[in-house]
């Protein structure tokens, strides 16, 4: 499964290192990519086995506001 959110506050190299490592982490997550210019990450995962809830919660962690 593949889906796209938008993720507010991200500015430089740091910030996505950051939010694609902290997605990375989550179990059932195969693939995070960001993309600073769009403010969006794409998140390939496993439906059965991570919930977007603990997607967005992992992304907020690291600071960021997150919209679906």
């Amino acid at each position: 499964m593949e889906k796209t959110l938008h993720v507010q506050g991200m500015t430089c190299g740091h910030c996505k290192m950051s939010v694609e490592e902290a997605l990375q982490e989550l179990s059932g997550v195969t693939k995070a990519e960001v993309s600073l210019e769009e403010g969006t990450v794409t998140v390939t995962y496993n439906e059965e086995a991570v919930s977007s809830d603990a997607m967005v919660e992992a992304i907020e962690e690291q600071g960021y506001d997150v919209t679906q």
